[in-house]
């Protein structure tokens, strides 16, 4: 899947954005999405801490990040747009996140399914051409991420 044009975002609500967010919108430009769940202690802990210092790092210019709720689990706890929206305030959350389109089987959200994601965190890249480049369950060293968008940045 990688290095192939990156699926769309299947997205039900927007949240930090006035209009919604469509990747070829953002074709020259490095896009990094992080998948979480809030209730996800990964994502809590080391993903959005990640993502967030991305966006604060790198200019607007050249990165764009992207926040994607994927729930898969404990829908109760999680899947209203009022917890999501008080989450992402006491998180400090200030890029656009979406709320992944539930699947109509009952199954993985869409966006979730499209990917191919094994979970939460996951740390996807898209280059400014909008090709797959990295996606990534599990945590990852800052330095390694920061080198991996810079290297994006600098293709032409």
């Amino acid at each position: 899947m990688k290095n192939t044009p990156a699926p769309g975002l299947q997205v039900s609500h927007w949240f930090n954005t006035e209009h919604p967010i469509v990747l070829t919108d953002l074709l020259g430009k490095v896009v990094l999405i992080e998948a979480f769940q809030m209730l996800c202690p990964g994502c809590v802990s080391h993903g959005l801490p990640q993502a967030l210092r991305v966006a604060d790092t790198f200019g607007r210019d050249d990165v764009v990040v992207l926040g994607l709720h994927t729930v898969f689990e404990h829908h109760e706890a999680q899947g209203t747009r009022e917890a999501l929206a008080a989450f992402l305030h006491e998180y400090r959350i200030h890029f656009p996140v979406g709320i992944d389109a539930p699947s109509a089987a009952g199954s993985l959200p869409r966006t979730m399914s499209a990917y191919g994601m094994q979970g939460t965190p996951t740390l996807i890249l898209i280059d400014r051409n909008g090709r797959l480049r990295k996606q990534q369950f599990g945590s990852q060293q800052d330095l390694a991420l920061g080198a991996e968008i810079m290297a994006l940045i600098k293709e032409t």
